[in-house]
């Protein structure tokens, strides 16, 4: 079981997380001359990301993209990748290449199609995946009950950016989203997942033990035989 390391204070978490992630990307450097990196959207991300943006690292060597993306063009403020562009691709992050999950089309099913296609183009594997947790234990889009999930925690699909509509069986989404699926995160080189708040961690805290069929952590935590990173703090600055 993945065990949760408690920060009593936020800075020292925000500063943990993007010490996590900045030496993974360090490495691929060093190793490979280039580096891959997935983020969250949502507030919890936000002091992570500008702890991470002025870290002395070859941004211009590093891809950028995220985890999951509401259906929206950059201009809405519902959009993740208007975030990240405001909180990591900034000073010398704002060097790095961004590829975004969310393009103009026709159908959010096709928009994941050409999405998969540029992942795939980057040409390696996450070598840094930071991810948030809803209070309802979705990682990414993987929301419980809603008919995506099945696809998106299927361990045999290649990597792939799954379509998540608006479900009249569900609540969540509310708006159609683009969704990494569980193989992206099974074959990263690191994974941290960044919590907050006393209710997130009793929710990881019985998610982690469930049914990998249907709770997204339980399936996370299978997929890599246990191995991510759980940073958690009561209360984010």
């Amino acid at each position: 079981m993945a065990e949760v390391r408690a920060f009593s204070d936020a800075g020292a978490w925000a500063v943990a997380c993007a010490d996590r992630l900045a030496d993974a990307l360090s490495a691929a450097l060093a190793a490979d001359g280039a580096a891959f990196l997935a983020g969250a959207g949502g507030s919890t991300p936000e002091p992570i990301y500008r702890t991470l943006a002025p870290r002395p690292l070859d941004w211009s060597r590093i891809a950028v993209t995220l985890v999951d993306e509401r259906y929206v063009p950059e201009t809405s403020d519902k959009s993740n990748a208007r975030l990240l562009k405001q909180t990591l691709l900034t000073g010398p992050a704002a060097a790095a290449r961004f590829v975004p999950l969310y393009s103009e089309q026709v159908t959010v099913d096709r928009a994941g199609l050409l999405a998969a296609h540029a992942l795939r183009a980057v040409g390696r594997p996450l070598d840094a995946v930071l991810l948030g947790m809803g209070e309802d234990g979705h990682i990414c889009s993987m929301f419980p009950d809603n008919p995506a999930l099945k696809q998106l925690l299927a361990p045999a699909n290649p990597p792939l950016v799954l379509a998540v509509h608006r479900s009249r069986s569900t609540s969540a989404p509310r708006e159609d989203r683009l969704s990494m699926n569980l193989p992206w995160l099974a074959q990263a080189r690191r994974v941290i997942l960044a919590l907050t708040g006393a209710t997130k961690r009793e929710v990881f805290e019985r998610e982690v033990g469930g049914d990998p069929s249907v709770s997204p952590i339980a399936a996370l935590v299978a997929a890599r035989g246990g191995d991510i990173e759980v940073l958690w703090t009561e209360t984010a600055r």
